[in-house]
């Protein structure tokens, strides 16, 4: 059962409703929406689907501008009653389109660390081939110690385990050389620490996150944020100028039809909402954080991977990945 926070996102709760309808319809999965029970049931009768999806009441939101600290405010927000019924074993996860920050610090306090993590770390897949490239953290901790980086690669290589069936995970430390001793203090002390993890396969730079060198890249949230929002950015310009090109002219549009299966093909492997969004790990429990700007199409997606990691035990390869590794600090 998927805990699934109907008042997160931008475009709440009409296209976080109609992406549950069709995660239920199309795929099967079970679900339960969390928010105001009128607001919700109407939403579902628009699609005939009052009878399919069970309602939690929850009253109160996050605002899409509200940081960490409401998560305080608002004991009974829809993220944080979603979170309850996962600690109450009603679910096995969390989906959420809302505030990146309030997730975090919802999830964080509602379900608490796994014994042994540190810091809980944000996983966003990137479009690499065959399989996507995991980067993390991507936001969830600005300030690290290089103990914390080591922890993120056995989350990361958990995450790659489960979504991408890769055995042995290769991991690299994003930093600006592929030197060993490139880097600052904290990326320094972490390569000599990962150093002794299998699958590690040294250093990485920015040009290397799309090139799928390793399958799990890891960093500090303030860099794998800005690294993350720059690779985003870039693919909207690229995409931006391909399309004015194309339709510069009429010998430019001709020009294009025979390619138009395989530009659709590559817009949708670099559309966000096709992977779901990304993942908060480390905590008693699975949870999806959703595009703020989610259609149905993403929330179906999002509810996809939850559903997914929750099935592949995300949480028990992360404790027994911790539990195995000796403390190298």
């Amino acid at each position: 059962m998927i805990a699934l926070d109907a008042m997160g996102g931008d475009h709440a709760p009409h296209e976080i409703v109609a992406g549950a309808v069709q995660a239920v319809r199309e795929h099967g999965l079970q679900l339960v929406l969390v928010g105001p029970p009128r607001v919700l049931y109407e939403a579902l009768t628009d699609h005939d689907a009052a009878k399919e999806i069970p309602i939690v009441r929850a009253e109160e939101s996050l605002a899409m501008h509200e940081g960490a600290l409401a998560s305080l405010r608002r004991p009974k927000s829809s993220i944080a009653i979603a979170c309850h019924l996962v600690r109450q074993g009603h679910a096995s996860s969390v989906v959420s389109a809302g505030s990146t920050a309030g997730v975090v610090a919802t999830g964080r306090l509602r379900l608490k660390g796994l014994p042994g993590i540190l810091r809980p770390a944000i996983a966003v897949p990137l479009p690499t081939r065959p399989t996507p490239t995991v980067l993390l953290d991507a936001g969830a901790n600005a300030e690290v110690k290089p103990e914390m980086l080591v922890q993120f690669a056995h989350l990361g290589a958990a995450y790659a385990q489960t979504a991408y069936e890769i055995e042995q995970p290769r991991i690299g430390l994003l930093t600006i050389g592929s030197e060993a001793e490139k880097g600052n203090k904290l990326v320094r002390r972490a390569h000599e620490l990962m150093s002794e993890l299998k699958g590690f396969v040294g250093n990485v730079e920015g040009h290397d996150l799309l090139t799928g060198t390793a399958d799990v890249v890891v960093t500090d949230g303030f860099t794998g944020n800005v690294a993350l929002k720059s690779m985003e950015g870039a693919v909207r310009y690229a995409f931006s100028e391909l399309r004015e090109t194309i339709n510069s002219s009429r010998l430019a549009r001709l020009g294009a039809i025979p390619q138009r299966g395989r530009l659709r093909q590559l817009s949708q492997r670099l559309d966000p909402e096709t992977h779901g969004g990304a993942v908060l790990l480390g905590l008693n429990g699975t949870v999806v954080i959703a595009h703020g700007s989610s259609r149905a199409k993403g929330i179906t997606a999002a509810c996809r991977l939850a559903d997914d990691l929750s099935k592949g035990g995300i949480v028990t390869r992360i404790s027994e990945r911790v539990g195995k590794t000796h403390r190298l600090w």
